[in-house]
């Protein structure tokens, strides 16, 4: 028998160690818990971000992520704060998952955020745009892929302070975004140009059936440009009301996501031409191979274009996957500081999730609606790229914001 040399054993004892180092295989999947809005108006978006993320895991669990595959499970939050709540404690305590995923409000969100926190669970917020989630109430356990509020109204600030516009009207839904959007637009538009005066405002009930009456009253005003400040459940109500009462033809408007395509495309003959709108993302833009495939597989899936909650979706589904590869283990703490700096391919490019705040560095896209031949619905045209350095808080903002 040959006996082994002091350098073989040496060899076997490195070897032996570099693979007992290594990642080590999940004994069970990776169980993702999703609490977002599947009824009512606010559906379009859920549905959207789900069917994102499902086409990603489709791609991802032919690998496979730490030997295993990444399961989810849904729940409704009805849109609002307690229901989503009770079903992110019901994920966690039941389901026994290892991630949130969500949602589309921002109160549920913060909700949420903070019971997250408590139980030292990630979650991941794809739609809610607050800008305290990862801001003043940020924390080392909530994350953010979508565009927040500060971007936002940033981008919307900018766009705004290259017009002539002096009087303005502000108005929006009477909830955390509503006030959040119109706070952010203001307050960057004012440090952009310090002459503009806003003259009035007006806020209703999330969902507010009839609008006439706000719209009404403020052409009677007679401001300049007006800001409107809606999310998910009145973006189709404010669109079909500004077209239907001729405001859009009057008077400069802008808002946040008016030119997504899954409010386009919703309203069809409805929507009004005109609109100046702001979004982080859309199926026909940019124009390159990358993104291309990703619209097609998704079209060829589910029968219609991508929106901005689909893109947000798939991208999720990636970072996950790749933060747990890196992480080497089902380990919430190593996860999180896998996700801290990761940068993930996407369909619009490399995309960062920032170490200070947790926020996934994203361009933001300025355009106006218009209808053109090659589609049946409205889109956003002359867009204007702003990066995500331009319009995102610096990290020392974020430290100031949460009192560091």
């Amino acid at each position: 028998m040959k006996k082994f040399s002091i350098f073989t054993i040496l060899i076997l004892v490195v070897v032996t160690s570099l693979v007992a180092c290594g990642p080590k295989k999940a004994e069970r999947p990776i169980k993702v818990g999703i609490i977002d809005c599947y009824s009512g108006p606010p559906a379009v978006y859920g549905e959207d971000a789900l069917n994102g993320f499902k086409l990603a895991l489709e791609e991802i669990n032919k690998e496979g992520v730490l030997g295993t595959t990444i399961e989810y499970t849904t729940r409704d939050t009805k849109f609002k704060v307690d229901v989503g709540l009770s079903m992110a404690k019901e994920l966690v305590m039941q389901e026994n998952v290892d991630i949130l995923v969500g949602t589309i409000s921002s109160g549920v969100a913060l909700a949420v955020s903070e019971y997250a926190k408590e139980e030292k669970v990630p979650f991941i917020v794809w739609i809610s745009k607050s800008e305290k989630i990862t801001g003043e109430k940020g924390h080392r356990y909530v994350f953010s892929t979508g565009e927040n509020t500060y971007m936002a109204g940033k981008a919307g600030g900018v766009a705004l302070a290259r017009k002539p516009y002096t009087k303005y009207w502000i108005a929006g839904d009477d909830y955390e975004y509503g006030h959040a959007i119109a706070d952010a637009a203001w307050r960057n538009l004012k440090e952009l140009k310090p002459d503009v005066e806003m003259i009035g405002e007006s806020w209703w009930k999330v969902g507010e059936p009839d609008l006439t009456p706000y719209l009404t009253a403020i052409m009677a005003a007679e401001p300049d440009a007006v800001i409107f400040c809606t999310g998910g459940a009145s973006m189709a109500n404010i669109m079909k009301a500004v077209k239907a009462t001729g405001m859009s033809e009057e008077l400069p408007i802008w808002i946040h996501t008016a030119t997504d395509y899954a409010v386009l495309k919703a309203l069809g003959a409805e929507a009004p031409e005109g609109v100046m709108g702001t979004a982080d993302y859309h199926f026909y833009y940019p124009d390159t191979p990358e993104h291309q495939a990703f619209v097609k597989a998704f079209e060829e899936a589910y029968g219609n274009p991508p929106g901005f909650p689909a893109f947000h979706g798939y991208v999720t589904a990636h970072l996950i996957a790749k933060a747990f590869e890196k992480a080497g283990a089902l380990d919430r703490e190593k996860f999180i500081d896998a996700m801290e700096g990761l940068k993930v391919d996407s369909p619009i490019g490399e995309l960062e999730m920032r170490a200070c705040d947790h926020q996934l560095v994203l361009p933001i896209y300025m355009g106006v609606t218009k209808k053109v031949p090659e589609y049946e619905f409205l889109i956003s045209t002359d867009i204007v790229t702003l990066s995500g350095d331009e319009v995102m808080p610096s990290c020392e903002e974020i430290k100031k914001a949460r009192g560091e």
